[in-house]
């Protein structure tokens, strides 16, 4: 069993899941059903995962809840795109965010490739 809180991907997830909320309460009060609760609840995902593949006895095991987490960050990035596509919050930047968003999928794919590589 790992400590999840010792894992740098973990604490990338929490600080992903706090720029998220800050955008999502600038999302309009129709999106609070909609891609408000879609992005938090991706975001939260992340992290969320990656703890529970911490406790896993097994690399396989792990590595599987690794992938959750990625697919989680790429329908995050998706679910940016959209919002900024349909310009639901005027002057949005979310630079910084797609930076630590990719920094985090590059992070846990080498992750899953260590783990594939220790069998």
């Amino acid at each position: 069993m790992r400590n999840f809180r010792k894992l740098d991907i973990w604490a990338q997830g929490i600080e992903i899941v706090k720029m998220i909320y800050q955008i999502a309460n600038k999302l309009p009060k129709e999106e609070a059903y909609g891609l408000r609760s879609q992005i938090t609840r991706a975001s939260v995902s992340v992290p969320s995962n990656i703890a529970e593949g911490s406790s896993r006895n097994s690399d396989k095991e792990f590595k599987r809840f690794l992938e959750i987490a990625i697919g989680s960050l790429f329908e995050l990035e998706t679910q940016l795109i959209i919002i900024k596509e349909l310009v639901l919050i005027p002057n949005l930047d979310t630079t910084m965010l797609m930076k630590l968003i990719t920094k985090e999928e590059r992070q846990i794919n080498s992750l899953i490739t260590i783990l594939k590589q220790k069998k």
